[in-house]
């Protein structure tokens, strides 16, 4: 299940690592509020490699965080993690920044699209 939300980079708290029965592990938490009437805080975990990316961010950022929900159960306590593993800047337009702007091409609007004909030639 990948779910995604748009919000404000609030807060990268410090990198955390250690040793597990599979080797070293390295884990760092970030935390972005979410626009609207009501607005909430909500804390991502990345994990490996995936943790990289956050030194290229800077608090105040807008982002989109493509994520995994994850519970476990330890002494019959559930524990869930927002598991981050996919983090893109929004631009200043309201969109993310893909690839096809990055090579030069525009942006496409609602403008670009032709409007719908009663009969354009289809048979359904």
């Amino acid at each position: 299940m990948g779910l995604d939300v748009e919000g404000r980079l609030i807060k990268i708290l410090p990198e955390q690592s250690g040793e597990g029965r599979n080797g070293r592990w390295v884990k760092q938490d970030f935390v972005i509020e979410t626009a609207g009437e009501y607005p909430k805080k909500i804390c991502f975990a990345t994990w490996g490699d995936k943790t990289d990316a956050l030194k290229k961010l800077q608090e105040g950022q807008m982002l989109k965080v493509a994520f995994n929900p994850e519970s476990r159960e330890y002494n019959e306590k559930w524990y869930t993690d927002l598991k981050a593993w996919k983090i893109e800047v929004v631009g200043a337009g309201g969109g993310t920044t893909s690839n096809k702007e990055s090579q030069g091409f525009p942006p496409v609007s609602e403008n670009d699209i032709p409007p719908e004909t009663e009969d354009d030639g289809m048979p359904f």
